[in-house]
């Protein structure tokens, strides 16, 4: 098995189980043992595709009771939400963070398909890149783009598929 197909299986098995349950706590040695991967690999995994801006919240304990829980974080308002988001980053942000917070918004029925799409055509490397200060730039859109959601009127939304 290739390295990202165990990184594919291991995210979708995980995803499965937060179908059923908001919350999970797994061993990262009983994980490493299931899908026959180094530990390291798990934490890959969880690391780069359980992250906040994806909508999940990780925690862990070291040692030899550890665990490691995942929780899908509960968006109970809209404006709450956005602020909550606005606040994940600074003055800079990455292409790929960007991306992973629109993929969220459209998860959240926020955005629709189509200005999800458009969004990650603005924040991406390919226009920004014309300037050193790409991820400012980036992190400029991007808060703008989160103000204002925050204040837009949910009734006024367009089709959100």
């Amino acid at each position: 098995m290739s390295q990202q197909n165990t990184s594919d299986l291991i995210e979708a098995y995980l995803k499965k189980i937060l179908e059923e349950s908001e919350r999970i706590e797994i061993r990262r040695a009983e994980m490493a043992d299931l899908f026959n991967c180094v530990p390291s690999q798990i934490n890959y995994v969880i690391n780069t595709r359980f992250t906040i801006q994806r909508g999940y919240t990780v925690e862990s304990k070291r040692g030899g009771g550890g665990y490691i829980r995942i929780e899908k974080v509960q968006v109970t308002s809209c404006h709450h939400f956005l602020e909550q988001v606005n606040q994940l980053f600074g003055q800079t942000i990455s292409e790929k963070d960007a991306a992973a917070i629109i993929q969220k918004l459209y998860e959240e029925g926020i955005l629709s398909k189509r200005e999800g799409n458009l969004l990650l055509t603005t924040i991406s490397k390919a226009v920004l890149n014309t300037t050193a200060e790409e991820n400012t730039i980036r992190a400029r859109i991007m808060h703008g783009i989160l103000e204002r959601l925050s204040y837009e009127d949910s009734d006024t939304r367009t089709d959100q598929k």
